[in-house]
């Protein structure tokens, strides 16, 4: 009955979630301000009880809810929502909260419509000191790092093409400047690269030190290096002004299209990352 109920909090947090970007929609394409704020309300009381459920876990369990798949889901779409809060409140930019939110939405669809039997992983079991846990905690905060590099790069596309094709309306009087968009794009890659630099050492400290048998070319820790060198090149090629304008946002673009890639398929075909 318990976890009947939980189940059913967990879907009506997915319905307030989508009547919030759907109150977040009307709002950018009328600024409606009563829209605005029942739209952020809305999202607070998402992100509170989802607060309340990951402390609940927490003291449940005993420990920081990262050791599965879908529990790395579900703390990747709470920091999402803390973070378009905290640049709602701070920054007052309302199109990057929209986009951040619509990512965390999906992740957060894909965590409460998941086979309730997956919850446990093996890697769990293998956790035999707190060097594992912090790999994983670097690399998600990492992943969030490179889901705002990819909303700013996808702002900056949208915002180039309305200004080249000279059609501003009031709906695009929410954007940021150019400008802004692309110091967000590397400010952002400026954060996620150390923080999954650190996340791959610790790793494969953990695996050489824990696992019998390992290889450095297992197609999780393969792609997670390559994720790293893309992202370094991106950096390089910016600052040798080899890339950018679109070309700068597009590569954020293709980089975050291959670590979501890396992150479900990399995971599936690995041989110890076995997340489910």
């Amino acid at each position: 009955m318990a976890d009947l109920t939980m189940t059913r909090l967990h879907e009506a947090m997915v319905v307030l979630y989508a009547i919030s970007l759907v109150f977040y929609f009307i709002d950018y394409l009328n600024k409606d301000a009563k829209a605005h704020r029942v739209a952020f309300w809305l999202l607070s009381i998402v992100w509170i009880l989802q607060s309340v459920f990951l402390v609940m876990y927490i003291v449940e369990t005993h420990r920081f809810p990262i050791l599965s798949l879908f529990e790395g889901i579900y703390l990747y779409a709470w920091l999402l929502i803390t973070i378009s809060i905290l640049l709602h409140c701070v920054y007052r930019v309302d199109l990057p909260v929209f986009f951040i939110n619509v990512i965390g939405f999906i992740f957060m669809t894909i965590h409460t419509f998941a086979p309730s039997q997956i919850t446990q992983s093996p890697v769990g079991e293998a956790l035999s000191s707190e060097l594992l846990f912090i790999h994983i905690t670097f690399a998600i905060l990492s992943y969030v790092a490179f889901s705002l590099s990819f909303v700013f790069s996808t702002l900056y596309l949208i915002l180039y093409n309305v200004l080249k094709k000279k059609k501003w309306t009031k709906q695009w009087t929410r954007l940021p400047s150019l400008q802004q968009t692309e110091q967000g794009m590397t400010a952002s890659l400026l954060t996620g690269i150390p923080l999954l630099l650190i996340s791959l050492i610790l790793g494969l400290q953990w695996a050489y030190l824990t696992l019998d048998n390992i290889s450095v070319f297992d197609v999780k820790i393969v792609g997670s290096f390559v994720s790293l060198l893309i992202y370094c090149f991106i950096i390089y090629g910016n600052r040798k002004r080899r890339l950018h304008s679109t070309s700068y946002a597009w590569a954020h673009v293709y980089a975050f299209l291959f670590v979501i890639i890396n992150f479900f398929l990399g995971s599936k075909l690995s041989d110890f990352h076995l997340w489910y």
